[in-house]
């Protein structure tokens, strides 16, 4: 059956929503787009097929700070996918092994198991607040078989038979009418937020902990090897009563009420086959794993046996976690470098050529700075002037101002380290410190940013080649 929302997922459309957020880097932009139409073409094929094609992986070459990770991140946010970034040098440190490479889909899967049971739980939400809210009403007035139990359980303690069931009198039927009723009031109550305040006795499950630390071999840990899931049938969950107050016991009995009615198993299924089909695993500085030629021992030698094990991840195998077996085939991978050192060339052949698409990143220049100032969706000024708006002072810039500040950090950028548009973070920060600083003080007033207060503010830093080693 074909999602209604996979029909609006067009690569225009795609690109028009990235643009929202990123500035430029058009070719990037429509290489995902493309990917991302292709699963859902794919998963319109018959299953024979659709075996068969596989995505296309993509590796993006850029300087740091272009936006290479945050189209992969946008990318996922839009069609709910579940997505991962890890970075290619947590998996060789000098002086002891880095992290087992599978690591990673290991991690899409407990993230794709979360987006999956915080839906679930979504579904049921209803119903929890509906049974929470009985909970709440049977401690504060208990229903009249619980008063029967405690009764029974007095006279078999006391070592007397228990009462035989007795015909309602017409007084017993008077009390449980006054009890219905009194309940009844107190619903409206608890409907109207009058008893909030109130506070009241609850019993809480609590799950059995058992704290036996798993020594092993590394990456033991990754396989969530988890005692307290293993013997919770030897260990079950414990009761705890509190008294808290009526707006506290409503989230903790919803939460509750919402895990009981969530099909875990079922849950775990769904996440492993959304994992499976529709995740993105983006690695970040894959260029810092490539060997320069092959002449070269020591750490490289580490670097080329991480693109190795990254081989069959990339290409497609099975593997194992706690929820299951993962086939790594139809996942879709977005490995990103600079490759200002190295170049892409310099991965071994078999990983370059499980990454068939290459997008080159521009640069940005000073115009794609003014633009990411004051454009994308929660820009850079319209922070500061959030921020700023909670101290009721209302911050404005001039575009002579807005055009200087992207001046002065292209100038920065081109001198000293080319770190992008995260320049752009630390020119606001240093330009706006008096600002912030003293905003409480400003309260009801405007603060106007102009060209000649960026100047006196960061064109001494921009000059100044003693501060630069300190100034990122």
């Amino acid at each position: 059956m074909t999602d209604p929302r996979d029909e609006a997922l067009t690569p225009k459309a795609i690109v028009a929503y990235l643009d929202r957020y990123i500035v430029g880097q058009d070719k990037a932009k429509r290489a995902v787009a493309i990917a991302l139409r292709n699963r859902i073409r794919r998963r319109r094929l018959p299953e024979e097929m659709a075996r068969e094609i596989a995505p296309k992986n993509i590796l993006m070459v850029g300087p740091t700070g272009v936006g290479k990770t945050e189209i992969a991140r946008r990318l996922s946010q839009l069609v709910h996918a579940p997505f991962i970034k890890v970075e290619a040098t947590k998996f060789t440190e000098v002086g002891y092994v880095g992290r087992d490479v599978e690591s990673m889909i290991r991690d899409l899967v407990e993230r794709s198991v979360q987006m999956v049971k915080q839906r679930r739980i979504e579904e049921v939400r209803e119903e929890a607040v509906s049974r929470a809210k009985e909970r709440i009403l049977d401690a504060l007035i208990p229903p009249r078989k619980v008063q029967e139990k405690v009764s029974d359980f007095m006279h078999l303690f006391s070592g007397q038979p228990p009462k035989q069931e007795a015909v309602p009198t017409e007084e017993d039927e008077r009390a449980e009418r006054q009890r219905l009723s009194t309940r009844e009031r107190l619903r409206q109550m608890l409907d109207d937020g009058k008893l909030e305040g109130r506070e009241i006795e609850i019993e809480i499950s609590e799950s059995a902990q058992v704290g036996i630390p798993v020594m092993g071999a590394p990456g033991m840990e990754e396989m969530g090897i988890n005692l307290g899931e293993m013997l919770s049938g030897i260990f079950p969950k414990k009761k705890k009563r509190k008294t808290v107050t009526v707006e506290v016991a409503r989230k903790m009995l919803e939460a509750e009420e919402a895990e009981k009615l969530v099909d875990h198993d079922a849950a775990a299924q769904e996440a492993l086959e959304k994992a499976q089909q529709d995740g993105i695993v983006f690695i970040d500085e894959l260029d810092k794993v490539a060997s320069a030629g092959s002449g070269h021992s020591g750490p490289d030698v580490s670097r080329e046996g991480v693109q190795r094990d990254l081989l069959p991840i990339v290409e497609g195998c099975t593997v194992n976690t706690r929820y299951g077996p993962v086939r790594t085939d139809h996942i879709l991978f977005i490995a990103a470098g600079a490759f200002h050192k190295m170049k892409p060339s310099d991965l071994v052949p078999e990983l370059q050529g499980r990454l068939p698409l290459r997008v080159e990143l521009n640069p940005l220049s000073e115009e794609d700075l003014a633009r990411i100032l004051v454009e994308p969706e929660h820009s850079l000024l319209d922070q500061y002037k959030a921020l700023l708006s909670t101290e009721d002072v209302v911050l404005t810039f001039t575009d002579e101002a807005i055009s200087e500040i992207a001046s002065l950090a292209a100038r920065m950028n081109r001198e000293t380290e080319d770190i992008g548009a995260r320049r752009l973070h630390t020119m606001m920060e240093n330009l706006l410190e008096d600002i912030q600083f003293d905003a409480s003080e400003l309260s009801g007033q405007e603060a106007n940013v102009d060209g000649p207060l960026v100047r006196q503010r960061l064109e001494r830093l921009v000059a100044d080649t003693d501060v630069r080693k300190y100034l990122l």
